[in-house]
Parts: C-alpha cells; structure tokens; sequence
C-alpha cells in the first residue's frame, strides 16, 4: 500500500478513477431528483385535478353534493388518495376523514394515515370554496418513495460497480505507467552506472513513452559523442606528450650521469628529472582515469576477498605511515568478497590512504574499516585531521579540484577523482561524511 501512495502513476490513475466516481455520483443524484421532482409534479397535477372536480361539484350542487362526491370516493378509493376535508373558516372540519386544522391553500406535505392506519406523510392540495370554506385533497406518498428506494438500491448498486471498476481500471492503469516509466528509469540508472551505450528501450507503438525514450536515446548519443571526444582529447594529449617527456627524461638522465657528481648543474638537472615525473604521472593517471570511466575495463571483473585484499593493503602501508608520524589502524569484518576489479580496488584504497596521510598533520590518526551494511560492500577511510568542509565536499572528486590549503601539498586532484571513477564502474558510489574531526571517505558497492 505505501509503493501505491509514493507512486505518482497510480496517483493519477486512482485520481482519475476518484473524479470519474465523483461525475457519476453528481450525476446519479442530480438524475434521481430530477425525476423524484418529476413524479412529484405528475402526484400534484393529479391532486390539482380531483380538486377542480370536487370544487365543480360544490359549485352546482353545495354541500350535500359535495360531501356525497367525497363519501363516494371514500368508499371506492380507486386513485390512491389518502382522504378528503372540508373545513370552515374557524378551522373546523365539516365533513370528510381528514383531521388536519385550519388547511394551508396550495401544494403542501403533512402527516396522512396509510391504508393500514399508520401515519405516513402524505401529499396535499388546498383550495377556497368561497364562504370562507377550504376544501383539502391529499394522498399517500408511499408509491413515490417506493420508486425512490427502487432507484437508490439501483443507483448504490451500480454506483458500487463503477467504483469496482474504476478501481479495478486505475490499478492496471497505475500499473502500465509504472512499468514503463520503471523501464525508463532502470535505463538511466544503468546509464548513470557507467553504461554509457545503453539506451532506453523503443516500442513500435510509437505513443508518449516511446517518442521521449527517442528523445533521451538522441540526447545520449549527443552526450557521448562529446563524452568520447573529451576522452579522446585528454587521452591524446596525455598520450602524445608522455612520448616526448619520456625522452627528455632520458636524456636528462643521461645529462646527469656525464656530469661530476654534487654540482650544481647535476643538482637542476636531478630537480627536472623530478618534475618530469611528475608530469608524466599525471598523465599516466589522466590515462587511466579515461580507461575506468570508458567501462572497458569491467571485463577484468573477478571474484575478489575483499577482506584479505583491505587487510593487506592496510598491513603494508602501516609502516610507511608511522614512519611519516602518522598511525594507520584498520578493522575488517571476515568473509566479504565481491565481484570487481582487484586492482582498481587495490589503487583506489591506497589513493584514499595517501589522502588521508597527506592531507593531515603529523600525530593524525587514519582507519581504515570493512564491514556489509544491506548487502553491500562499505570500504571506509577517515581520519581525525582538519577535515573538509560539507559544502566542498560536491567538489573535491571532480577532476583536477583542490582546495586553498591543499595548494601547498603534492598532488593534482586527481586521486579522489580516479576513486569516484572505480566507485560508479563497480555501480557503486563515493560518499563523505564528517568524522568530527577529519573526514570519512566511503565507497560503497554491491557485495556478493
């Protein structure tokens, strides 16, 4: 029942099914007064009638043929009517089987006795005799609302059918919509997953759906036509200058190894070398960014301990940590493996343990935790250091971001960048959290 509340295709079809009932009920109703004022008119047109020829009997022949004309049909009673009244102007009766008192001239409703002798209401007509006397007609209103019941039954019971069908009808419509929106939405959340050449699904039906499916299918081809042209870009340029950087590398090297040793020229050359290096690392991250976002690389999946390869990690580089004066501590719950790549695994824990040791003074501490939390893989890495503020933290994994105190670190903000991309390879993602103080960096995925 909550899927139902919280999905807007079975709110529009409940809601069109709640106004289709809503029209018919206004119509039921307006219908059934219509019609009760319909009978009711024909009832009083009747009572009209059998007035004038009472009143046409009193007029030619007084009193006593009136009052014989109204024992007649008292005696017969062949039209249904309830009884008959004459009264004085003082209001009393002078002959008839009404009792009512002082008659209202005109259409008007009061109490009548039934052919039982019980009270029922009934329907009248006064009218003047002249000489102050006022001659009353009424009659039972049972036949009419007999055929009001007759009609309400009817009416409730197919106003219940509408409501049952309508019913019915909104949950196969709900549904319908719901499937193929949640086609729609299964597609992008593939293509958000890294499937970047996945498209959404096109029927021959050509309706809405399909022509906004072929909408988004043109878009994405446009999204990654520029997708793979920026990758082709950055890769070629890394590409072709990582070419001419390693010569020149190498012939630094070989500048240097001609020279006397603790010269000062041996002492630039040794500091290009270094920045030489550095550029070529970048582009080799640059590389290898571009090759885990292209998706290609998931082809190298493999079942992988994901306990024993964070325990690893985290044992090897305790030591190069406490040696910066840092202390790396890690806790890993046994028996979590999953289906990825162990190498980018592998790379990006230790960018995060890097970060970690980088970004943090000297006496910070760095954990590194492994647990399943709903069946997924949680790695996480925090530390006790300055920490980053929650509004950066949209920003720090993009592409080449630094903040102003990283400024005068090693790096080029390209390491969380390149775990984010291992993140959404794996359909997983990269989170951060507050550690208070320092900064927690998660990556979460799908464990077996």
């Amino acid at each position: 029942m909550a899927s139902l509340r919280s999905s807007a295709a079975y709110r529009i079809a409940f809601a069109y099914a709640a106004v289709f009932a809503l029209g018919i009920a206004l119509l039921g109703v307006a219908v059934f007064y219509a019609m009760h004022a319909s009978f009711v008119r024909e009832l009083d047109a009747s009572l009209a009638e059998e007035a004038s020829a009472l009143q046409e009997e009193y007029r030619t022949g007084g009193d006593a043929e009136l009052a014989e004309a109204i024992a007649k049909r008292e005696a017969v009673d062949t039209r249904d009517l309830s009884g008959y009244g004459v009264f004085a102007a003082s209001g009393e009766r002078l002959y008839g089987n009404l009792g009512r008192i002082a008659p209202q001239l005109g259409f008007q409703d009061l109490s009548v006795k039934d052919r039982a002798g019980q009270p029922d209401t009934g329907r009248a007509i006064g009218i003047d005799l002249g000489h102050g006397k006022r001659l009353l007609v009424a009659t039972d209103l049972e036949p009419v609302e007999q055929i009001d019941r007759t009609v309400i039954t009817l009416f409730v019971a197919g106003f219940a059918g509408v409501v049952l069908l309508g019913l019915i009808a909104a949950l196969v419509l709900g549904g319908y919509l719901r499937r193929r929106l949640e086609t729609l939405r299964l597609s992008a959340e593939t293509i958000i997953a890294g499937n970047i050449s996945h498209r959404m699904p096109v029927s021959a039906r050509d309706d809405e759906f399909d022509r906004l499916a072929g909408t988004l299918n043109t878009m994405l081809e446009r999204i990654d036509q520029l997708l793979e042209n920026l990758r082709q870009i950055s890769g070629d340029v890394a590409h072709d200058l990582r070419t001419p950087l390693t010569r020149l590398r190498n012939q630094l090297d070989a500048g240097q190894s001609i020279l006397e040793p603790a010269t000062p020229s041996q002492t630039v050359i040794a500091r290009a070398v270094a920045q030489v290096d550095e550029i070529l690392a970048l582009f080799a991250a640059i590389l290898r960014i571009s090759e885990i976002e292209s998706g290609q690389i998931a082809r190298r999946f493999e079942q992988v301990n994901l306990s024993e390869l964070v325990g690893e990690i985290a044992e090897s580089y305790a030591p190069a940590i406490e040696e910066n004066g840092r202390t790396l501590l890690w806790q890993v719950e046994p028996g979590i493996s999953a289906r990825v790549d162990r190498d980018l695994i592998a790379q990006a824990l230790v960018n995060l343990i890097e970060n970690g040791q980088r970004h943090t003074p000297a006496g910070s501490k760095i954990t590194v935790t492994l647990q399943r939390s709903d069946q997924a893989a949680v790695v996480q890495v925090a530390d006790n250091g300055p920490g980053v503020p929650e509004t950066e933290w949209p920003r720090i994994a993009r592409r080449f971001v630094r903040l102003d105190r990283s400024r005068s670190t090693n790096g080029h903000g390209l390491g969380l960048n390149l775990v984010s991309a291992v993140a959404h390879l794996h359909r997983g993602e990269l989170t951060f959290a507050d550690n208070r103080p320092g900064l927690t960096v998660a990556i979460i995925f799908p464990a077996a």
